[in-house]
């Protein structure tokens, strides 16, 4: 089994001592194989923040990470950086690389950067990066449970629908006939996992979007406390994807909910 932790949205900057510190002992009591960032590490692109967000993350005591950047990681108000050099501040904390991937028997993450500069928050997946996750995901192993990790989501509520990612049907579509399981992101602050046929019925095989709230910031939503996602695999491709959020009363990160992901047909 591969434990999973998946971190979105912490906005260093608005970040909560009570949750960094709960979030410490959650990783010490799991021990996850991977630390899984997707995106919105700061809340405004600052060398600083990104600096403590790395200093948070190497207190985890997880050796693999995969850290994508979000919207809020470009610099909003330097139009000069924004422009030229718009993920420096990045590059200086967790290095060039804007994508990834994990890999062992039993699990394939490929984590792909949806940002654009010449956005303010909306994301955006090109052609070649839908046509080369869909290449890495037809190579998978046959046992590997098969997640593709994004900034922005590709499943909302209907009040969030101008948070879709931009290119996500074209993407769904392709990453589902190509083998996908999960897609998973941030960036709205509400945790959910939702089966994709749901919302396309005519999908090839059924495909889970997995959400994860704000794990650290204060800009919580929906009176959902800080949240964090837990993905453990299982055998056949199977996978349990775990919301933990925090109990302020005594300041831990709790189970609230489970979801069994079966591989679908």
């Amino acid at each position: 089994m591969t434990v999973v932790l998946q971190v979105s949205d912490p906005h260093f900057g608005t970040e909560q001592p009570q949750a960094m510190a709960a979030l410490q002992r959650l990783s010490a009591e799991l021990r996850p194989d991977l630390l899984l960032v997707t995106g919105d590490i700061t809340q405004r692109a600052r060398a600083e923040q990104f600096a403590r967000a790395k200093a948070c993350f190497e207190q985890l005591g997880v050796l693999a990470w995969l850290v994508i950047p979000g919207n809020h990681d470009i610099p909003l108000f330097n139009v000069c950086a924004r422009a030229f050099n718009p993920y420096g501040r990045y590059a200086s904390a967790f290095g060039e690389a804007l994508e990834g991937s994990f890999e062992r028997d039993d699990l394939l993450v490929i984590a792909i950067n949806t940002t654009r500069r010449y956005r303010h928050k909306h994301g955006e997946v090109s052609a070649g990066q839908i046509e080369r996750v869909a290449q890495q995901l037809a190579f998978a192993r046959p046992g590997q449970l098969r997640v593709v990790a994004v900034h922005q989501p590709v499943a909302v509520p209907t009040s969030d629908t101008q948070n879709l990612l931009r290119g996500h049907a074209v993407a769904v579509r392709r990453w589902a006939a190509a083998g996908a399981d999960l897609i998973i992101g941030g960036h709205i602050h509400l945790p959910y996992v939702v089966p994709l046929r749901s919302r396309w019925p005519d999908l090839p095989r059924q495909v889970w979007a997995v959400q994860a709230g704000t794990a650290l910031s204060s800009r919580v939503r929906g009176g959902i406390a800080n949240s964090v996602n837990v993905i453990r695999t299982g055998p056949g491709r199977s996978a349990v994807v775990e919301r933990w959020d925090v109990d302020r009363a005594v300041g831990v990160f709790r189970r609230v909910s489970a979801t069994l992901i079966e591989p679908g047909p």
